[in-house]
């Protein structure tokens, strides 16, 4: 083989080498990508079914239900609501009638199904993405009345 094939063949390993490189590290950064969704959103059918994505706003007053470690309960943006059910160990600040983010699945059946809840860490602080939800929900029913 002379000296440019070679070469030639030296520079497309290393570009298809580099290529492959390139599309695993996309691939792993879009697997863990997790997108917000406010209550408003889902019941408006923006959410992705059986995938992954986090829902916040507020913990509806009298929704919380345990049954050992399995807790439902209802997020609202104060316009639509959504029904939540995890099991595991609630972080201690989670309250209803305070701010909450979950990240899950939402099922077929509407419901979501979430692997991780975050609450609120103080009094006067509420994850931005549920602050935004609330607020967000908030101006669209002032418009509509």
């Amino acid at each position: 083989m002379k000296p440019r094939h070679k070469r030639a063949a030296l520079i497309g390993g290393g570009l298809a080498a580099l290529g492959l490189a390139a599309y695993l590290v996309l691939n792993a950064f879009e697997s863990n990508l997790v997108f917000f969704f406010t209550p408003s959103q889902i019941a408006s059918g923006e959410a992705p079914k059986n995938r992954t994505f986090r829902v916040g706003g507020m913990v509806k007053e009298g929704s919380v239900k345990r049954d050992n470690l399995t807790v439902a309960f209802v997020v609202t943006d104060t316009a639509k609501e959504v029904s939540v059910s995890y099991t595991g160990i609630l972080p201690d600040l989670f309250r209803e009638g305070k701010g909450v983010v979950a990240q899950g699945k939402l099922g077929d059946d509407g419901k979501f199904s979430a692997t991780e809840v975050l609450a609120k860490h103080d009094e006067n602080y509420m994850p931005p993405e549920a602050q935004h939800a609330v607020d967000e929900a908030q101006k669209t029913i002032k418009t509509l009345k």
